[in-house]
């Protein structure tokens, strides 16, 4: 078994954590959070007092980490990766991060001498705890093979997507079409329950047929019809709005690099900033269907409602 270094304890590195020492490995890891560095002791990490001492006498070393600009500073500021890591170590992100991040990760770390992989993951916070994730792995095809002995207790795939970023391109693209489905779904859940239609009714039909995906079956935004979804706790978070608002837009970013319109992508990430400009970015993201049900209590106390047409 093999000794793991790790940096990012959250919702997400703490259950991945958990799966990878239910398997056998040992974890050692480090999180600037106090309570989530507690959280991942019970658990079974080894936590230490920083990153360098995470990754001493690593096999390999995990980052799962909110932004680019964390994952840059993680890998390459004072104190960070690169500064200690044996060069015989392989690197793996599992952050969401832009794809100029990821570039000068992998380059960073083949000048330092080692191999990288981005290796993003879809699934959530249930998939993290289940160990059910598809993990989407950009890099050389030696390192991802040997990412993958590593991914395999974490995950239910692991897919290659080719060189260097292509695994945040990946992402990016996934969630890009997941957050304009749960936008949809929103519409469709708010207009279906004011039509007189039974909640579940519409769930099952809509689950069978061409208005299903993964945000109606795991995330529906009203209560009462799918046990895992955060509308039935008043928005607890599974993936925060913040988090959703970043993602749409590194696909915005990439968009605009690519000279790819994105109208959608536009409308979506507008409904998300309102929400988080009246102070509900830690709310999960399900809580955009308040802008479509007029449940949204705007800054000024006004009732705002809003439409895949025209955020407001």
């Amino acid at each position: 078994m093999a000794t793991i270094g790790w940096i990012g304890l959250g919702h997400m590195g703490g259950p991945m954590t958990a799966n990878l020492i239910k398997a056998g490995h040992e974890v050692r890891g480090f999180d600037l959070d106090e309570g989530a560095m507690a959280s991942a002791a019970e658990n079974g990490v080894v936590t230490t007092a920083g990153i360098t001492e995470a990754i001493d006498g690593a096999d390999v070393v995990f980052t799962m980490l909110p932004k680019g600009d964390h994952a840059r500073a993680v890998y390459l500021g004072e104190g960070g990766i690169l500064e200690s890591v044996a060069t015989d170590v392989l690197l793996v992100d599992s952050s969401t991060i832009d794809i100029e991040s990821a570039q000068a990760l992998h380059e960073a770390a083949a000048a330092h001498g080692n191999r990288f992989v981005d290796a993003p993951v879809s699934g959530g916070i249930s998939g993290a705890e289940a160990g059910t994730l598809t993990f989407m792995v950009g890099g050389s095809n030696d390192a991802v093979q040997d990412a993958g002995i590593y991914l395999e207790p974490m995950a239910g795939n692991v897919i290659p997507t080719g060189g260097p970023t292509t695994g945040q391109a990946a992402k990016i693209c996934n969630n890009l079409m997941l957050f304009i489905n749960l936008a949809s779904t929103s519409e469709g859940a708010v207009l279906a329950d004011r039509l007189g239609l039974d909640r579940k009714v519409f769930w099952d039909i809509a689950s069978v047929s061409s208005g299903d995906s993964w945000a109606l079956r795991t995330w529906y935004p009203l209560p009462g019809v799918v046990p895992t979804a955060a509308s039935n706790n008043d928005f607890a978070p599974t993936f925060t709005t913040e988090l959703a608002h970043k993602d749409i837009n590194l696909a915005l970013s990439a968009a605009r690099q690519t000279n790819t319109p994105l109208v959608l992508a536009e409308q979506v990430s507008a409904m998300f900033a309102t929400l988080m400009q009246d102070g509900k970015q830690g709310l999960d993201c399900s809580a955009i269907v308040q802008l479509v049900d007029g449940t949204h209590q705007g800054s000024a106390g006004d009732n705002r409602t809003s439409t895949i047409g025209g955020a407001a």
